[in-house]
């Protein structure tokens, strides 16, 4: 059986970050081997959860907690892809040269090598998501990585808005799109916003999975951070969904979890062939979706 057809099983952490990286570092590390012990062979941890998530103010000093891929965080963790024999995922805030910082998802092979990275392509600017001021957008356009568990899709949370983003990825050959990410509510706005923002996120993400025939994959952190009386509330809901956009796990909102789930690539394949959107797309007519706006 090829690689490309043997199922694999993913493991999803969900977790609290504290305010030290390199606290954070080692837990991650620590939830990473109990995802192995459970059966996981591919994994994934939240977006930038080696920090709290600074991009609620916009600080210069920030830039510090950035770092060289490779580097500290990405030897690490190499060594536990090493010890395991597991395909890893991590967000990491990556220093590219002075002034120019990425926010990277680095995929790390079974043996530690580095497999590729991918650097967040859409970057928001929203009341205590300042993302702007911190990355510049990524140019490495949309990757899907070979691994010797799995064809890896990596996308990171913003992007989990754009239907181009996953379909492009998808057409790269990925079996899984992983969305490493940090979402929550402000929470002022939980109590008449909170449950329709949840389920539109999920929607979003699940509708990635039908539309493309692939497994998707959100993982999120928990925990209020920043400003006692405001700040985010992040709100969990780790989660997996299967190519016809079923949700196979999902955690809790306030809970540090690990989601082990097996994914077939032959349930790719079936759905694909009976709900054949990439066969029947219009590649023909979709130039205009390259301009801003038409009127």
């Amino acid at each position: 059986m090829s690689r490309s057809s043997r199922p694999f099983t993913v493991g999803l952490v969900q977790m609290r970050c504290s305010t030290d990286p390199d606290e954070n570092l080692r837990r991650a590390c620590e939830f990473l081997r109990e995802a192995s012990a459970k059966g996981a062979q591919v994994a994934c941890l939240p977006e930038l959860f080696r920090s709290q998530y600074f991009c609620q103010v916009e600080d210069h000093a920030n830039f510090d907690l950035a770092e060289p891929i490779p580097g500290p965080s990405t030897e690490a963790i190499s060594a536990v892809a090493r010890e395991t024999g597991m395909v890893i995922v991590a967000s990491l805030f990556e220093r590219r040269a002075a002034g120019i910082y990425h926010n990277t998802a680095v995929v790390l092979d079974a043996d530690g090598s580095i497999r590729g990275r991918y650097r967040k392509m859409h970057i928001p600017d929203d009341p205590l998501y300042y993302e702007k001021f911190y990355f510049t957008p990524g140019d490495l356009g949309f990757l899907s990585f070979e691994t010797s568990r799995a064809n890896v899709g990596t996308l990171v949370c913003w992007d989990q808005w754009y239907p181009e983003a996953a379909r492009l990825t998808a057409l790269r050959g990925a079996d899984i799109l992983f969305y490493p990410t940090a979402i929550g509510w402000h929470p002022a706005e939980k109590a008449e916003y909170g449950e329709a923002q949840a389920d539109a996120w999920m929607t979003m993400q699940r509708a990635h999975a039908i539309a493309n025939g692939v497994y998707v994959a959100g993982v999120n952190r928990i925990g209020h951070e920043g400003d006692p009386a405001g700040g985010i509330e992040f709100w969990g809901g780790t989660f997996l969904a299967d190519p016809f956009g079923r949700i196979l796990a999902k955690a809790g909102p306030d809970t540090e979890e690990i989601l082990v789930v097996e994914c077939d690539p032959k349930l790719m394949e079936t759905t694909r062939r009976h709900w054949p959107f990439l066969r029947d797309r219009r590649i023909d007519a979709y130039t205009p979706i390259v301009e801003r706006f038409l009127s």
